[in-house]
């Protein structure tokens, strides 16, 4: 599968950066002194002490370490915000006095660092500093792989960071290295043992398990302990973490069952909702006919029964789902609220298949497609597919074991569950050359960029990384021959280049949309809804003569903007930007228009509901505009939007209709895409676009999905209405999308070049 080239501009609600006029600011106006740094609690970490002659002026201070000689990947950066500062107890407001962590430093050299300091009014300066550090004794192997192919100097694969889950070789665990195969962080707690330990990066922090016990690891090193699940009957939690429907999923061994509980946890550490797939499975035999006793085993004093062997569960956004492995039989599909089981993919050739009260949930493989055998390592794609790492190992302990194949490889499945049929429809199989029988996963980052990790390579001892871009290329492989599993038993891509404190949480936090505007209902409309119990601020712009510099001709020479509420009563309007009382915030946070006709609104304490931005031209002029909104963060704030949607006529040419959504900085999210024609008709809007035809773009212009009538997307038949968003005519078009973090473009046009007016949704699933 290729990523097509598109040559159009993208278009989105950008946040530029800000620079203030000369003249006196607060940059220029607070001292800020470096006195020096103490080493941190690995070599990967220092604290730089700072001084600053007023830290209430402060917004945030960003550090960024310089790669080291002839690396490609991306510098690893992080911006702490100044509350963040205080509430960690890093900076004394009183004194000015700041202990500023740094991670992800290189070990045993001189680091080059870059300390930005930016302020409230908008203004940043900057400072350097040089900090060596001690060497650091790798215990892992990873400071002597054997590289079969160094990192190129490809700057197109979208990770340069990569979050290994290993087995402590007697050292600091989990790891994470850069893909150069630098190592540039360690936990300073130490995991004895892959399998009888788990992890997980997310949200900025690592969660990690020891025994019955949660513990959160800061990547400065702070240790905080979360939870001790002993009183649930857990005795250890093994194999991964994963993330879940609004915390982690840990997998459970409890003193009645092996490897066949998963828990859901807050990150807080907080019990959420408990899976046991040994009662789900036997309540579903039972009502089938069959005896479970034949298939699911607790645990006895003589033996632990691995009759199941959970090792990874993925939580599917779109349909509100857990995905869960069983290396023994299985990937088994569960309702997230009721445990109901919805489909089985697996080997027909082992034991679960010969219960007809399982077989009946299974999905059918299409011609061409294997069957995932001793799965690892599940998770969801942008397209909604499956994804795997198909090891090839028969089961241990159900028999009959199935079939044994010689080789392990990644796959990918797209599922039809309205015709229940599985289609494989990407792998990676090296050339049927590598068999890892055990651990071994395959992640997504990006759109069809992949990072792979065959755990026992050939042998219990050999540990693979290999990184693929977009158009299929082997950017680096690495091979450890050390410790197999324990050196490398789940590896993720992530992402340290931009890291953010406190994290932005994953949700579509921005909507732009570009469209014609005339005269009547020919107008540009944005609509967003705001979710939760407290007040939400907004900042909406509408944007026409800075168009130009886009290449665009024929923009709206001097857009107006008006905010209604969902009675029809006008909140804001605004013509000028610089005349609406927000604007000093508006150029403080980088978001003033270019032009000084264009405009803009900051709008403060909207309570939860649905609002309408309108853009028009001032005294009836056309022309093409930009209108946009942006999420305006409040620490400790609940509310969020939840829906942002843009309605415009749309023609051909330049003339379409384009929507720009920004998904926030950390993880991912699922999106639905909708664009809507001939259904607004029914709402009084005149000449609704007959047959609208929805594509979405990355940011580099590249498309990555596309639909004309929602119907041709087997998947939408069953993911729409359980979200209740099927659209009311067929000719209508959607998408459901599991997307990281990064800009988009949604794009409408008519189908065989026709015009009219058409709306396009984004909604962020829970």
């Amino acid at each position: 599968m290729k990523i097509r080239s598109a040559s159009i501009t993208v278009v989105t609600g950008l946040i530029l950066l800000f620079v203030p006029s000369a003249g006196s600011n607060q940059a220029g106006d607070t001292t800020i002194r470096i006195n020096g740094h103490t080493p941190g609690v690995t070599p990967f970490i220092s604290n730089v002490s700072l001084t600053a002659s007023d830290t209430t002026v402060l917004k945030s201070i960003q550090f960024t370490i310089a790669p080291k000689p002839g690396s490609v990947t991306r510098a690893l950066s992080g911006t702490y915000a100044n509350y963040y500062l205080v509430n960690r107890g890093f900076e004394n407001p009183q004194t000015g006095e700041i202990m500023l962590p740094v991670y992800g430093l290189y070990a045993g050299r001189a680091n080059t660092v870059t300390l930005t300091y930016r302020f409230t009014d908008g203004s940043s300066k900057q400072a350097h500093t040089t900090i060596t550090t001690a060497a650091y004794v790798d215990q892992c192997g990873y400071n002597n792989a054997t590289l079969l192919q160094p990192r190129t100097d490809s700057t197109d694969l979208s990770y340069d960071y990569i979050f290994i889950s290993n087995g402590g070789c007697e050292g600091n665990s989990p790891v994470i290295i850069d893909t150069d195969n630098a190592v540039r962080w360690v936990s300073p707690t130490s995991i004895l043992n892959a399998l009888n330990a788990s992890s997980l990066f997310i949200n900025n922090a690592v969660y990690e398990t020891q025994g019955a016990t949660l513990r959160r690891v800061d990547l400065d090193g702070t240790i905080t302990w979360l939870g001790d699940y002993s009183s649930e009957g857990v005795e250890n939690f093994h194999h991964n973490i994963d993330p879940g429907k609004t915390g982690a999923l840990l997998e459970a061994d409890t003193t009645a069952y092996y490897e066949s509980v998963v828990m859901e946890v807050d990150f807080f550490g907080n019990l959420l909702k408990t899976w046991n797939l040994a009662d789900i499975i036997s309540a579903a035999m039972r009502a089938g006919g069959d005896d479970p006793s034949q298939f699911v085993f607790q645990r006895t004093p003589q033996s632990n029964n691995d009759w199941f062997h959970n090792n990874s569960v993925t939580y599917n956004r779109a349909d509100d789902s857990l995905i869960v492995s069983s290396r023994e039989n299985f990937d088994i599909c569960i309702d997230y609220e009721t445990g109901a089981i919805k489909w089985i993919l697996g080997d027909p050739t082992k034991k679960w298949h010969q219960f007809p009260s399982l077989r009946q949930f299974a999905l059918r493989l299409a011609p061409g497609s294997l069957p995932p055998i001793g799965t690892h390592g599940l998770s969801i794609t942008y397209d909604q597919a499956l994804l795997l790492h198909d090891n090839g190992n028969p089961s241990s302990f159900q028999h009959p074991i199935g079939e044994l194949r010689p080789f392990s490889s990644p796959r990918k499945y797209q599922l039809d569950l309205t015709r229940k049929l599985a289609t494989e429809v990407w792998n990676y199989e090296q050339n049927q050359s590598v068999y890892s029988p055990i651990c071994s996963c395959v992640y997504e980052d990006a759109p069809l960029n992949y990072l792979i990790d065959f755990s026992s390579a050939n042998s219990i001892s050999n540990a693979i990384l290999i990184g693929l871009d977009a158009e299929g290329n082997k950017i680096f492989w690495y091979q450890y021959a050390t410790r197999g599993c324990n050196t490398a038993y789940n590896s993720r891509p992530i992402h340290l280049e931009n890291t953010k404190f406190p994290a932005v949480q994953h949700r579509v936090e921005n909507l732009s949309t570009r469209g014609t505007v005339m005269s009547g209902d020919n107008v540009l409309i944005n609509g967003f809804i705001v979710s939760g119990t407290d007040p939400k601020a907004v900042v909406v712009r509408a944007l026409g003569p800075s168009l130009s510099n886009f290449g665009l001709s024929g923009v709206l020479a001097d857009p107006v903007l008006t905010v209604y509420d969902s009675s029809g009563a006008i909140i804001a309007s605004n013509d000028n930007w610089q005349t609406n009382g927000g604007a000093t915030f508006i150029a403080q946070n980088g978001l003033a228009p270019s032009n000084p006709s264009e405009s803009a609104a900051l709008v403060t304490n909207l309570p939860p509901g649905a609002y309408t931005v309108v853009v028009t031209g001032k005294n009836s002029t056309e022309g093409i505009s930009l209108a946009e909104v942006y999420e305006i963060p409040r620490p400790g704030g609940t509310s969020k939007l939840v829906n942002l949607s843009g309605r415009s006529f749309v023609g051909t040419g330049d003339n379409v209709l384009i929507s720009g959504f920004i998904v926030g900085d950390v993880g991912s999210a699922t999106v639905v895409v909708r664009a809507l024609g001939r259904s607004l008709a029914s709402f009084g809007v005149g000449n609704p676009l007959s047959d609208p035809v929805l594509t979405i773009y990355d940011s580099k212009g590249s498309v990555i999905a596309s639909n004309d009538n929602w119907k041709s997307d087997p998947n939408n038949v069953i993911l729409l209405p359980k979200n209740g968003l099927v659209p009311a005519s067929a000719f209508e078009s959607a998408l459901v999308l599991h997307l990281p973090a990064g800009a988009y473009t949604a794009i409408v046009r008519g189908a065989n070049g026709a015009t009219g007016n058409a709306l396009v949704e984004v909604y962020n699933l829970h």
